[in-house]
């Protein structure tokens, strides 16, 4: 008989919370029981999982006791202070938050780049932030073949990877016909500033991005912004090869590379966007062409759901993972 595990989803009522409770269910994970947790204020929510009706309960030091898995999505103070106390009651963490991805002792994983590391795991697994998710798959894939010298990369990113409020912000914007100077609707903004020189997301792109890819002297320059539309990022990636590579090599690499799906028929008008990724699991990579401007340069158009790939999808696979190397 295959084992089934207890398994609790922190931060339930949020998007991405409401996003794993759903791939758990698509995926069939081996659940034994399911809880769902969440802050005072959401308690007695019902969510439905397999056609039952699950009322969430209040996250507390008790919330642990018996469960095997707790997967993570309700903000860095959360993570910070409950993600020990799981760990405590002998229960492995997940955490879709950014707190732990750069602690040297928790390993920062997409299952398709270094499954590997989930064994080095010391309680926490820590799941990277959503554009870099969807950046090192196909990076990952052209490392192992070509090498990588240098990678320019502009984001594209949703409003749902702002959450629920980043939603409801955008639609009441819309109804109000809000165009001041930092709404997004009929705009395009940045996300709050790191420091002077770069916001968040680009900070964590850019350490995310070398820790993944165990490649500290990576030349990145990345620049992170917001679009008004509801769901999937999208990645401009000019990218600079260590050695030669044809373009029909590039896009064969790529076909074989787990978890790409490579659109590009530029002729046909064949090329990733994020009403094509949408609801999918995949990276979606196209437009891939030669830049003569650099030595062995290429660009690549990356799109990905950021919701299911770039949160929930992803750290469910670490959960599947975990549980098939025992």
């Amino acid at each position: 008989m295959n084992k089934k595990y207890n398994v609790a989803v922190v931060g339930a009522t949020g998007l991405v919370g409401r996003t794993m409770i759903k791939i758990l269910e698509e995926r069939n994970f081996p659940i034994n029981n399911i809880k769902l947790l969440a802050s005072k204020r959401s308690v007695g929510t019902k969510i439905n999982y397999l056609d039952n009706e699950v009322a969430v309960e209040e996250l507390n030091d008790n919330s642990f006791k018996n469960i095997d898995i707790a997967l993570f999505s309700a903000g860095n103070y959360v993570s910070e202070n409950f993600a020990p106390v799981a760990v405590a009651s002998n229960c492995i963490v997940i955490d879709n938050g950014s707190f732990w991805r750069l602690k040297p002792d928790v390993p920062l994983v997409v299952p398709e780049v270094n499954p590997e590391r989930i064994k080095e795991h010391k309680g926490i697994i820590a799941n990277p932030k959503c554009s870099t998710i969807q950046f090192v798959i196909p990076l990952y894939a052209l490392q192992k073949k070509f090498g990588l010298k240098r990678v320019v990369a502009s984001t594209y990113q949703a409003i749902s990877g702002a959450g629920q409020a980043g939603l409801n912000k955008f639609y009441s914007e819309i109804q109000d016909k809000n165009t001041s100077t930092f709404s997004i609707f009929n705009n395009i903004v940045f996300h709050p500033n790191a420091d002077a020189c770069f916001t968040n997301e680009e900070v964590k792109m850019f350490n995310e991005t070398r820790k993944i890819l165990s490649q500290q002297d990576l030349k990145l320059a990345i620049t992170c912004v917001r679009l008004p539309i509801e769901n999937s990022h999208s990645i401009s990636a000019n990218i600079e090869l260590s050695m030669p590579a044809s373009i029909e090599e590039v896009r064969n690499v790529l076909k074989e590379q787990s978890g790409i799906v490579v659109a590009d028929d530029l002729a046909n008008g064949v090329y990733p966007t994020p009403q094509m990724s949408n609801g999918r699991d995949e990276v979606f990579v196209g437009r891939i062409r030669q830049d003569d401007s650099a030595e062995n340069g290429i660009y690549l158009w990356i799109t990905a759901d950021n919701l299911r790939k770039g949160a929930a999808t992803n750290a469910i696979q670490i959960a599947e993972k975990l549980i098939n190397k025992k």
